[in-house]
């Protein structure tokens, strides 16, 4: 303990997931304890930031979450919701189908998929044609006993290219804005990589980890807060208590006599201060930065992560603008667009849309490694993603009379086969008094970055009780 009975723990990160962690050290620590979450930017949230497009509150990041956990309870996310008083706004997406774009037309995207990943290969007419003969029992599991894999490598040798190219691929780019080929299958769709560590073709295992998932058929899979996620983001900072410092940069991380001691702020003018403990709640490589000074074996495994980059063209077109019967659409990267997926706002969140109400479509561009494709300014972009939404749908658009371009560099973290493992082996080796958290070690989405801040919380509570 630093100075003295009352103890001090630095939260460095101000995304969900600090928030997350901040407020589950509340619940667990003494009520005298100090929090202090240290974010950079000048306003808290990360990536989950709300916004207007033409008087309609528009998500300018994420735009809900998973209201199940992988075993059929609650979410983390809905669980916050809940801690938080929240519960009564909960809203869910109306129930319109999605599409996927191949060859200029809109076609449903087939039912009974995993994250694209056919159980029924009789239900991708008009989409796919799969391989025949290659998904045959050898006699062993699809994957061995730990085993990780790109989701392409599996899928592509048992059911060929053309239900990866055209339904895997969109399916994880619209969450990961990555590519089947590089992307893990633990870590993207973990109930298959379970299921596929027993069964011997991967058309059961589809099934199993479908059947296995403790959905209850009927209810909402995804839920959003009225009024948007910095609604969350606010009531989570408040119910903290943590004291937030924003604008103000955590640049080196050290040992203290007993404790840690942080450099904050700019190199002309830097402080220290000395904390008993510290949760990493940032991106990989200023965690890894961080870290090289007192874990540099954490440092190396946490470092690799790489990222893509993305950015969302919010189009607020006049009232009365004609849309497809459709919450949105995938586009597979075989398309050639920039645009990858895009969401009709106020045809899939009621609650958004009305009489005299401009109709919202917001476009996702880009995918992993093509962030030179994004670097225009925010004029040509928007020029660029209207005119591909046109030809995606298939009709013309009028112009809109309210738009906006939000950039996520870097945004999304592109998860390697092999990436649990690697996360493990950092936390393993992370000097007590420290814990990481985030999408960078467990995932994407509003439900995996609470997860990863409650656990961290948790391991640094126990650590603070034996100090």
């Amino acid at each position: 303990m630093v100075g003295g009975v009352r103890k001090r723990v630095a939260v460095v990160g101000g995304g969900i997931a600090g928030l997350a962690a901040a407020l589950r050290l509340r619940d667990l620590a003494p009520l005298d304890t100090e929090i202090v979450v240290y974010e950079q930017a000048g306003a808290l949230g990360g990536k989950l930031r709300t916004g207007e497009l033409g008087g309609v509150t528009v998500e300018r990041g994420a735009e809900s979450f998973l209201m199940s956990a992988p075993d059929g309870g609650e979410s983390a996310a809905v669980r916050l919701v809940g801690r938080l008083g929240l519960g009564g706004s909960l809203v869910h997406p109306a129930a319109a189908p999605a599409a996927l774009s191949i060859g200029g037309h809109l076609t449903p995207i087939p039912g009974g998929t995993l994250m694209g990943v056919p159980g029924d290969l009789e239900r991708l007419d008009g989409v796919a044609r799969p391989a025949t003969g290659r998904d045959h029992d050898e006699g062993r599991p699809l994957l061995a006993a730990g085993a990780d894999v790109a989701v392409g490598e599996l899928v592509r040798a048992r059911y060929g290219d053309e239900v990866v190219d055209r339904l895997v691929d969109p399916l994880l780019g619209g969450v990961y804005a990555g590519r089947a080929e590089q992307l893990s299958l633990e870590v993207t769709m973990p109930q298959l990589a379970r299921a596929a560590r027993v069964e011997h073709t991967l058309r059961a295992a589809v099934r199993a980890a479908q059947a296995g998932s403790g959905r209850v058929p009927g209810a909402p899979v995804f839920g959003a807060v009225d009024g948007g996620m910095t609604r969350l983001v606010d009531a989570a900072a408040t119910a903290s208590a943590a004291r937030i410092s924003l604008g103000l940069p955590v640049r080196e991380l050290a040992r203290a006599s007993a404790g840690w001691r942080l450099l904050l702020g700019s190199a002309p003018a830097p402080r220290t201060v000395e904390v008993d403990a510290v949760v990493l709640a940032v991106p990989a490589r200023p965690a890894a930065r961080l870290l090289a000074g007192v874990s540099p074996e954490a440092a190396e495994a946490v470092a690799v992560l790489d990222y893509a980059s993305v950015a969302l063209a919010g189009l607020a077109l006049p009232p009365g603008t004609e849309l497809p019967d459709l919450s949105g659409f995938l586009v597979p990267p075989s398309e050639g667009t920039l645009v990858k997926a895009a969401t009709f706002m106020t045809r899939k969140w009621a609650h958004l849309g009305g009489d005299g109400r401009p109709v919202i479509v917001r476009a996702s561009l880009g995918r992993a490694g093509e962030a030179r494709r994004l670097q225009f300014d925010d004029a040509v972009l928007l020029e660029r993603a209207h005119r591909e939404l046109a030809e995606l749908i298939g009709t013309r658009l009028p112009a809109p009379v309210a738009s906006w371009v939000q950039r996520w560099g870097g945004g999304l973290p592109q998860y390697a086969p092999g990436h649990r493992d690697r996360v493990a082996f950092a936390r393993a080796v992370l000097p007590e008094g420290l814990a990481l958290a985030g999408a960078a070690l467990d995932g994407v989405g509003v439900p995996a970055c609470v997860a990863s801040g409650e656990r961290a919380a948790d391991d640094l509570s126990k650590f603070l009780e034996d100090q």
